[in-house]
């Protein structure tokens, strides 16, 4: 839907239904539920703090804004404060963004780095989780580190969890990981032939194999949102395999890093942005997610394939 009557052209919203990003926290009192994302704010000359005002009276739990005609100066006026500038540039992304939060609390801010290949997601989750918990450096998040971790976890070209989590226990042992899988089966193949499949799925036995090694445990039971809450209260970072098909439109496997919560939301960092539909970094940055939707984004296939990695504090 587009911005009502008193908005102004400040702003463009949409609703966070399957097909599209969640941009717009959205109170469904009919369900008694509440949804939690995003206003993309477009413009900064006027009607700001009509959107502000429609925010909070819709209980939304920020408003971004690209920094493309602010300055500085501008949105701290308007009570907005300056993203950390991406580890990746984008072309047709702008280099600044800001936040105004509208409720108490702050989550901790990561560096937002996004991947630089379609298959990279699991890694670049995996070290952007490091680098806020302090163990990794954000001037280290760069293509290098991202492609030497994927290699390392890679079941060709995804990467599957019990692999990634064994990938992130060898390059940092320091760092307690678990992995949430709900199948003893190979997982993320079936798009490949049958012939490619069975050498895949030796690669995730022996995966398994090297997690027993290492320390790693695999845990049959899927992580809900409120015990995604419960971790990242504790500190916690959660690698959680998604579906696409809400946010974009597609139905592939996809990592996003869930790590801070609001009230009725979980905070996450998805590396991946669809620049075709006019997304950017800010779009994908302290993006909160509805517990619900949340729930609903980690059921992936048909089957309803679950999947997490949780990294604990180094």
């Amino acid at each position: 839907m587009t911005a009502g009557a008193g908005l102004g052209a400040a702003a463009v919203v949409t609703s966070g239904l399957p097909g599209g990003r969640p941009v717009l926290i959205v109170v469904a009192v009919a369900a008694g539920l509440a949804t939690f994302a995003v206003i993309a704010l477009l413009a900064w000359r006027g009607g700001v703090e009509a959107v502000v005002a429609h925010a909070r009276c819709q209980k939304l739990a920020q408003v971004e804004g690209e920094g493309w005609t602010a300055t500085p100066e501008q949105a701290a006026a308007a009570g907005f404060t300056p993203l950390c500038p991406p580890g990746t540039r984008e072309q047709a992304g702008p280099e600044t963004g800001y936040v105004r939060r509208l409720h108490d609390g702050a989550v901790a801010e990561p560096p937002y780095y996004g991947q630089t290949t379609p298959f990279t997601c699991g890694a670049v989750t995996a070290l952007v989780a490091q680098a806020h918990a302090g163990a990794l450096e954000p001037a280290a998040l760069d293509r290098r580190a991202e492609l030497t971790l994927w290699r390392e976890a890679t079941n060709f070209p995804v990467c599957e969890p019990v692999g990634l989590g064994v990938a992130v226990r060898r390059a940092r042992p320091a760092c307690p990981v678990a992995v949430h899988l709900d199948t003893d089966g190979p997982v993320l193949v079936d798009h490949h032939p049958q012939s490619e499949q069975e050498w895949r799925a030796d690669l995730q036995r022996m995966s398994r194999e090297d997690a027993a090694r290492t320390g790693v445990p695999v845990d049959p039971r899927p992580l809900t949102a409120g015990e995604i809450r419960e971790a990242v209260g504790r500190g916690e970072r959660v690698l959680l395999l998604v579906s696409l098909v809400r946010m974009q439109g597609f139905d592939v496997p996809h990592r996003v890093l869930c790590h801070g919560a609001v009230p009725g939301a979980l905070v996450i960092e998805d590396p991946w942005t669809g620049a075709e539909r006019g997304e950017s970094w800010v779009d994908a940055h302290l993006l909160p997610v509805a517990d619900a939707e949340l729930d609903a984004m980690s059921a992936f296939s048909a089957d309803g394939l679950h999947g997490a990695v949780i990294l604990g504090r180094p």
